[in-house]
């Protein structure tokens, strides 16, 4: 008679209580009293950073925080922002942190040269190149301020992944156990524009660490000269997609509508041919057509707007 082994198999552990006994779950209260706290140190030294590094004010509400698998979390975000994973040696290697994408769109047009009153409330997009090396430095500043707080041991520096949209996150591996994490929410306002970033952190790394208030630096006056050389450079490299239109000689319907292939329609220029160039649907130049060699080419003649202008309208 063959004996089933059935009887002596182990019913699985509750992954709950698994992580409970292990340090991977807390008590509810305990965990939101832990979020609160980082709430606290944002509120108060997050626009101090960016003070001191843009000039710029801004206002930051802690929001509460939200309790479940990190993965689902992840998951929960809006698809207007962008991610990026962080580790802190000795800390925790498996941080997540999101920033609503108008927080950097604003702050980009305001680093350009707009004015509060000339701001809208941005668009739901993706950001561009050129804002998601802005984005770089805003996580970095996050990233720290996160890094003071938890004071870990070894005072290493938070290592950062590259910026990048939820839609083109990669899954994580099917085999690797998802954790228990928490998602300490905030509100960000620049110039009435409200967006919100949000730190998704392991249960494992919180439970165990007491926040401490990070010591608080002069404020610089003006703009850093890191970001300000940074995205100066960034904008001087972009590469910018130009569009040159030509007005032709007025033709009747009758005669558009007989066109062949071969015909030729002269421009309505008689001398100089006027050439009116633009890039994002913005004219920037008054341009001049002609020839160099083998090459048609066009040679500008004036500027439709200034240089801060023509930059902003080439950002948007």
């Amino acid at each position: 008679m063959t004996m089933s082994n059935a009887s002596h198999d182990k019913p699985a552990m509750d992954p709950a209580l698994l992580a409970k006994l292990t340090g991977g779950l807390g008590d509810r209260g305990r965990v939101a009293k832990i979020c609160s706290s980082f709430g606290e140190i944002y509120s108060e030294f997050f626009p101090d950073v960016i003070k001191s590094e843009t000039g710029l004010d801004v206002t930051v509400n802690y929001l509460g925080c939200e309790i479940g698998y990190k993965n689902h979390l992840v998951d929960d975000l809006s698809a207007n922002m962008t991610l990026v994973d962080v580790t802190l040696r000795n800390w925790s290697q498996n941080i997540t942190i999101a920033c609503g994408n108008g927080f950097v769109i604003t702050l980009m047009e305001h680093l350009l040269g707009a004015t509060a009153d000339t701001i809208e409330e941005p668009a739901d997009r993706l950001l561009s190149i050129i804002e998601i090396d802005l984005a770089v430095m805003v996580f970095d500043k996050i990233a720290k301020v996160l890094r003071s707080a938890v004071n870990a041991p070894g005072g290493f520096e938070p290592s950062l992944s590259a910026p990048h949209a939820l839609e083109m996150r990669a899954r994580p591996p099917e085999e690797r156990p998802d954790e228990f994490a928490a998602a300490i929410n905030m509100s960000i306002t620049l110039a009435g524009i409200v967006s919100e970033f949000s730190l998704m952190v392991p249960q494992t790394a919180l439970l165990k660490t007491k926040v401490t208030p990070p010591k608080p630096k002069r404020q610089a006056t003006g703009n850093s000269p890191e970001w300000t050389e940074q995205l100066g450079d960034q904008v001087r490299r972009s590469h910018v997609t130009l569009e040159a239109k030509i007005r032709l000689q007025d033709l009747t319907l009758r005669t558009i509508s007989k066109l062949m292939v071969g015909d030729v329609i002269p421009f309505r220029d008689g001398g100089d041919v006027r050439v009116e160039v633009s890039a994002n649907s913005k004219e920037l130049y008054v341009c001049e057509f002609g020839r160099s060699g083998e090459n048609y080419m066009v040679r500008v003649k004036d500027t439709m707007n200034s240089d801060d202008e023509l930059i902003r309208h080439l950002m948007n």
